[in-house]
């Protein structure tokens, strides 16, 4: 698996010249017997993706890593959404050389103001490459048939280019891919002993288990799940096919492993003759040298680790004929715990039987526990596992193994779980270096096979686990870094495919980002601004299916779930754009109306962008000090449109509803229904109530001119200076920079949050102005306050640092 962090280290590709417009398959030009093939659909979003999960993110501290890394340098400056197809070949030298294809596109590399690059042309009697040089690190490309095809060497490049063979047995394994997954990787079986390596024992190292292994890898800030499929049509020389003609069956062994064992392998089959037959022929014996019907009844057998001592546990369908076949090993050693444990006279069995899969052959005393037949070398190890088993501290009992299942399949050919230790074990010799990581919250981590007829299907998981949160805390669930620092507040939108919801956010570079509440990069997109105010959602097509809405300074934009743009948005504006975009439902039926503000200029589009004439209303006095707002009170709407000195109530087609009687100096402040009164303030801090027929009052709330409020219909939140009002009560912080106070209603509950840009500390509320418990936490912005996934707990997201994000769980 050394290659598998290869893979996953290598994001970033190149350029090249001489455009023709034929069409070939990218999977034509990848190198003859590659070790390893990547297929990448969005590297920027997948190299995001892989600098924010934990575990990569503590391995880039290694060799490996630093020598990928250096000898890639060139690719950080490839320009395209397009697939990758990226191949690695070992030259003969044994050196790892690289070749890609991806679809050629003006500008694919932008490298003409950096310092220290060179591009050269070099011509053959056949082709004419170029090769591209920066700080010292090489390519060499050619554009082939609409291709960019590049490699490390020229040779490398003209084998891809020149080879008279296709690679059918990958391109047929890459039309197995998800085509939504970011990454998926084959690696080459036929060249190297992955899987050998993974099992971490001295009896697989060399041992080839496949021909062809094809993962979908789906990275998040705290796991990596593969899922895939692994083919082997050379039954004699992969291991994965001593399970032909056998179904797998339900994996119970985290039943009797004890939850403070290294781990377990187990393997499965319904006919254990069958499986017996082909181990033989795999290992080119005979049948075993001592015949036994202890087998006979086995649907299950496996191996639990605990550092270097193993259990071997048979798990049988007929506990009394698997007795029957111990009948002259009766010879009892003690019993403990009501159980018997008994000598074996062959300890050697299991090795001679199932190796390489065990090599254990110390097995010379054993126990049966219920339907589990457990073989070890030592009495204390078999009472540790009887011990485990009856006072329900077994794997199986235990929450982490719970989560990680819900990645895997119940039944499986074969199947590896392990603890911290033993998985970074298994790192260490994937990439051959002493590695010390902090592994202690991945509990368990696992890799299944599920045999099916010359392949098998791949499930693997490696996550952390969540410690059980304590009642009313508040807990950081992840914190996801960007590579620009971040230009707005992040906020949250509905994922209409899975009714939870997801972050979105914009950089100093204009960059859009989706990110999953799980923090996966989704997608990033250039904007040709900053985003106005807050994003908004509508179901443009009345399908379910919802887009993000919201203007720029000369754009309004309306993305669909991929952050495309949805014809025929966006709309473009010479003159700009000065408020929010403003979007109306006035009878939940999604007929939408976006009013676009430009200074004292307001102008109507349906949600197709079409201007909606019935519309009569124009201009203003003066330029809007706030977004346009729709209030409904019973079957009546207002549309209120606000300026410094006048207040404009209007009905839908923009004609007045109500004449305000008097007008004030307004703040930017929205217009609010409270206690059935359009509410704002003036911009000295008084509060302005008017009714539906243009009656207007005052109160004093003792507000400066530097003051916010919002209100619910009978909730109203004030914050000046230092002082902070809920309802009737106020609450003295202290003195700092605060954000607006944001009111949220969930679950029939009212919270008010402020944050201290000075000292970076949120504060959360009640509607009584009581303080939430373990409040206040760190934070940089203004919250969104939600509950994002499927469990009842609520989440909310704001700025960390310049760059980054953190979501918190209230427990």
């Amino acid at each position: 698996m050394k290659r598998f962090f290869y893979s996953i280290f290598i994001l970033l590709l190149i350029t090249g010249c001489n455009v023709d417009n034929k069409i070939s398959s990218p999977s034509d030009f990848i190198p003859e017997n590659p070790s390893l093939v990547l297929k990448i659909s969005n590297i920027e979003s997948l190299n995001s993706n892989i600098r924010n999960n934990d575990l990569l993110n503590d391995l880039s501290i290694s060799n490996i890593y630093k020598s990928i890394t250096n000898k890639l340098e060139v690719f950080k400056h490839l320009n395209t959404n397009n697939d990758i197809l990226l191949s690695f070949v070992e030259d003969e030298k044994d050196s790892l050389q690289y070749a890609f294809i991806t679809k050629y596109q003006l500008n694919i590399l932008n490298i003409d103001s950096l310092p220290n690059h060179s591009e050269e042309t070099i011509k053959t009697k056949q082709h004419t490459f170029t090769k591209t040089t920066i700080n010292n690190k090489s390519v060499f490309s050619i554009i082939k048939d609409s291709l960019l095809i590049g490699a490390s060497t020229q040779d490398l490049l003209i084998n891809s280019i020149n080879k008279d063979n296709k690679n059918i047995e990958i391109e047929n394994l890459l039309d197995t891919s998800d085509p939504n997954s970011q990454l998926s990787i084959i690696f080459n079986e036929k060249n190297g002993q992955l899987l050998g390596s993974i099992f971490n024992q001295a009896s697989t190292a060399n041992v080839k288990f496949t021909e062809y292994l094809l993962v979908d890898v789906d990275l998040e800030q705290d796991e990596i799940l593969l899922n895939g499929i692994t083919k082997a049509t050379d039954s004699i020389k992969s291991l994965i096919n001593i399970f032909k003609n056998t179904i797998p069956q339900e994996n119970l062994l985290a039943k009797i492993t004890p939850a403070n064992s290294d781990g377990f392998l187990s393997f499965t089959f319904n006919n254990y003759s069958n499986f017996r037959k082909n181990l033989d022929t795999y290992k080119l014996s005979d049948s075993l040298d001592t015949e036994t019907t202890l087998f006979d009844n086995i649907v299950e057998v496996g191996v639990i680790f605990e550092e270097n001592n193993q259990a071997i546990v048979l798990n049988s369908l007929d506990e009394t004929s698997t007795d029957d076949a111990l009948s002259n090993e009766q010879s009892l050693i003690e019993t403990y715990r009501q159980i018997n444990i008994f000598d074996f006279s062959q300890p050697d069995l299991f090795s001679n039987a199932f190796s390489p899969l065990i090599s254990f052959k110390n097995a010379n005393m054993y126990c049966v526990i219920d339907n589990f037949f457990v073989f070890g070398n030592s009495v204390e190890a078999l009472q540790n596992i009887i011990a485990n088993y009856q006072n329900n501290t077994t794997l199986n009992d235990r929450s982490y193994f719970e989560t990680i299942k819900e990645n895997l399949s119940d039944e499986a050919s074969l199947m590896l779980v392990v603890n911290p230790n033993k998985l970074n074990s298994i790192i260490q010799n994937i990439i051959d270096e002493e590695f010390n990581l902090d592994l202690e919250k991945y509990k368990c981590s696992a890799i299944q096979f599920i045999f099916d007829n010359h392949y098998a299907h791949v499930n693997a998981v490696i996550k952390k686990s969540k410690t059980k949160a304590v009642e009313n805390s508040v807990t950081e669930e992840f914190n996801i870094k960007l590579n620009e620092d971040l230009l707005n507040i992040p906020q949250l939108v509905i994922n209409h495919e899975s009714n939870q919801k997801e972050i979105v956010v914009q950089d100093v570079k204009n960059n859009l980002y989706l990110i999953s509440n799980t923090g996966k990069l989704l997608w990033k997109k250039q904007l040709e601004g900053a985003v106005l105010g807050k994003i908004e959602q509508i179901d443009m097509y009345k399908n379910g299916r919802l887009q993000l809405a919201f203007a720029t300074s000369n754009r309004v934009y309306v993305l669909d779930r991929n952050g495309k743009d949805v014809s025929p948005f966006p709309l473009k504006f010479n003159d700009q754009i000065t408020q929010p975009l403003s979007i109306f439902d006035y009878d939940n039926n999604r007929n939408y109306r976006l009013l676009i503000t430009q200074g004292k200029s307001i102008f109507m589009v349906d949600q197709l962008g079409k201007t909606v004439k019935g519309f009569t209303f124009k201009n203003a006095e003066s330029a809007l000090n706030h977004q346009p707002q729709h209030i409904r009170i019973g079957r009546n709407d207002y549309l209120l449109f606000k300026t410094n000195n006048k207040l404009y109530i209007l009905d839908r087609i923009g004609k007045t509803r109500v004449a305000v009687n008097k007008n004030y100096n307004y703040s930017n402040q929205a217009v609010y229904l409270y206690n059935n009164k359009f509410t704002t303030t003036t911009k000295y801090g008084k509060l302005v109530t008017i009714d539906t027929k243009g009656n207007t009052s005052e109160q004093n709330l003792n507000l400066t001119d530097l003051h916010n409020i919002e209100t619910t219909s009978k909730t109203l939140a004030a914050q000046s200076e230092n002082k902070l009002i809920i309802k009737t009560k106020t609450i003295e912080l202290d003195y700092g920079n605060y954000t607006d106070p944001e009111i949220f209603y969930i679950y029939d509950k009212i919270y008010v949050s402020v944050t201290d840009l000075q000292s970076k500390k949120i504060y959360l509320f009640d509607s009584q102005g009581q303080s939430i418990s373990n409040f206040p936490v760190y934070g940089n912005s203004k919250i969104t306050l939600d509950n994002i996934d499927k469990d009842r707990n609520l989440e909310f997201v704001t700025k960390a640092d310049n760059n980054s994000f953190i979501i918190y769980q209230i427990n």
